[in-house]
C-alpha cells in the first residue's frame, strides 16, 4: 500500500516537472508572465432570482480581489444590495476562493467557490448563511482598467429550508 502511494507521489512529480525528459522549456511571452495586480476593485450591477421568491431583483455590488498564490488562488470579498421587493432588502456578503485561468494578456477566467452570509432587512429580517459558486469572466482592454462578467448560482439556508438561487454581476475592473 505505501509502496502503490510512493508510485503514484513519483509519477505526478514528474508529470507537473516543466522539463520531463530534457524538454526545452517554452518561452512565455513577457505579457502572460507579467504578475497579476496586487488587488482588483469590482463595482458593478447584478441581478438575482431565487424561483421561491418569484421575479428577478437587481441592486448594486462591490468587491475586491487579491491574489495569495500567484496563477493559483484569487482570494475575492465582496458585498451586493438587492432590492428583493415589499421593502425587503437582501445584503449578501461572500468570501470566494478562485482558480485564475489567464488566456490573453486581455482576458482571464476563473472558476470560484465560497462562504456567504446573508442580512435582511425588512419584514423578513434575519442573517442566513449560504454556499455561492461563480464563473468569472474578465476583460482587461487597458491594463489597469477593464470590465467582467460574474454568473454565479448559490444556496442559502433559511426558514427551515433551502433556497436555489442564479445570478449575474457585471460591473467595471479597476487594477492596482
Amino acid at each position: 500500500m505505501i509502496g502503490k502511494a510512493v508510485c503514484v507521489a513519483a509519477i505526478v512529480c514528474i508529470s507537473m516537472s516543466q522539463d520531463v525528459f530534457g524538454q526545452e522549456r517554452r518561452a512565455v511571452p513577457a505579457s502572460l508572465d507579467d504578475e497579476d495586480h496586487a488587488i482588483v476593485f469590482e463595482i458593478g450591477a447584478a441581478a438575482d432570482w431565487d424561483p421561491q421568491e418569484g421575479p428577478v431583483h437587481t441592486g448594486g455590488t462591490f468587491a475586491f480581489e487579491v491574489t495569495p498564490i500567484e496563477h493559483w488562488l484569487e482570494l475575492e470579498i465582496g458585498v451586493t444590495a438587492i432590492a428583493a421587493g415589499g421593502g425587503v432588502v437582501e445584503m449578501p456578503i461572500d468570501v470566494l476562493f478562485k482558480k485564475p485561468w489567464r488566456l490573453s494578456p486581455q482576458f482571464e477566467f476563473m472558476v470560484g467557490v465560497g462562504p456567504e452570509l446573508v442580512r435582511v432587512s425588512g419584514p423578513e429580517r434575519g442573517t442566513f448563511w449560504g454556499v455561492e459558486g461563480v464563473l468569472d469572466f474578465m476583460f482587461w482592454p487597458r491594463k489597469q482598467v477593464g470590465w467582467y462578467v460574474e454568473p454565479g448560482y448559490e444556496v442559502t439556508f433559511r426558514d427551515g429550508g433551502r433556497h436555489r438561487g442564479v445570478g449575474i454581476a457585471v460591473g467595471i475592473l479597476i487594477g492596482r
